[in-house]
């Protein structure tokens, strides 16, 4: 399907000078969580040295993107980021989302999107497959990404039973053949969104590490799944909760983990299957990220994005500020 060209402010001048003059800021930011390094141990920093840039899914911020996308974004941008992870469209169109990219000097490569309709009014994979295709293409996104399993109607919220609580339930109340639907949706969906020149992810909690026989859920996901249509976002810290290895996983399944959420959990985390854990920033935690990223890098990840869980000790940019200045000296 054709691109759309995107909503952009009148004045074109002025919204490119201040694009440049955002773009030379972040530079500069990223050149100082670097100074003083000599040429050649600056070329060994993980992100620099292949090239990447050092990602944040926008859900680390709360409310913030909601209230103030444009001095949210441009605040993101400041720190050093250069590509962010949406959720959904952000409460606005995909081309008015766009345009505050452009404005902050950012890009989306990736879009969180469920299967099931959004009670918010989100875009969803339960619509029509072309229209979110075409609005993806709008804010220059190329990948799709699914953030949590479906749950089957059959399964439903108790009575004093929070989200989390219902969530973590319904993961391990979820069959095998459940999870072998999920992954023919999966297929089904990886299918259209390839037609339209997209690609399609799935992104991890800890529940998809639940037993079925001497598989998990998510053993059923990677095996019946049609890697050409499917794709993997693993965020590391849910693995992690789940208390899996990354490291084995991504070395078994080379090809298949596209993307990652970069998150880090406190040695207080009890291994569970049912949303928890003690979150920490990143290079703070347990997680030994200067063995994880590279092999990542050889298992064919190429988008990184930050992702942090609540509760934060301070201000979420805080935080974000402090796991872009780990990950940009991180060897």
């Amino acid at each position: 399907m054709m691109d759309k060209a995107p909503i952009l402010e009148s004045r074109e001048t002025p919204a490119l000078s201040r694009r440049a003059f955002l773009g030379t800021a972040a530079a500069v930011s990223c050149m100082a969580a670097t100074a003083g390094l000599p040429a050649p141990a600056r070329s060994r920093r993980f992100f620099a040295g292949h090239d990447l840039p050092i990602g944040l899914q926008l859900y680390t911020l709360g409310e913030a993107p909601y209230r103030d996308l444009d001095g949210t974004l441009q605040g993101v941008a400041k720190i050093g980021y250069r590509t962010v992870e949406s959720v959904g469209f952000m409460k606005r169109t995909a081309a008015e989302f766009r345009a505050a990219l452009e404005r902050a000097g950012l890009t989306c490569p990736s879009a969180h999107v469920p299967l099931q309709p959004d009670a918010g009014g989100g875009p969803t994979l339960a619509a029509d497959v072309g229209e979110l295709a075409a609005d993806m293409h709008r804010l220059g996104a190329s990948c799709v990404v699914v953030p949590i399993f479906p749950i089957p109607r059959r399964l439903r919220a108790r009575k004093g039973e929070d989200g989390v609580e219902f969530l973590g339930r319904a993961g391990r109340e979820m069959t095998a053949d459940d999870w072998r639907r999920t992954a023919a949706r999966l297929n089904e969906k990886g299918a259209a969104l390839k037609r339209e020149g997209l690609k399609l992810a799935y992104h991890n909690h800890n529940a998809e590490f639940s037993a079925h026989g001497s598989k998990t859920a998510y053993d059923l996901l990677l095996e019946n799944t049609d890697p050409d249509a499917v794709w993997f976002e693993m965020d590391v810290g849910w693995v992690a909760a789940a208390g899996v290895d990354p490291i084995p996983l991504l070395r078994a399944r080379r090809r298949r983990f596209r993307l990652m959420h970069v998150k880090d959990l406190k040695a207080s985390t009890v291994p569970n299957n049912a949303f928890r854990m003690d979150p920490a920033d990143v290079g703070s935690g347990t997680l030994d990220w200067k063995t994880i990223l590279p092999i990542a890098y050889e298992a064919g990840v190429r988008y990184y994005y930050v992702e942090q869980e609540p509760p934060f000790a301070g201000p979420r940019m805080d935080a974000a500020r402090a796991d872009f200045a780990y990950l940009a000296r991180v060897a």
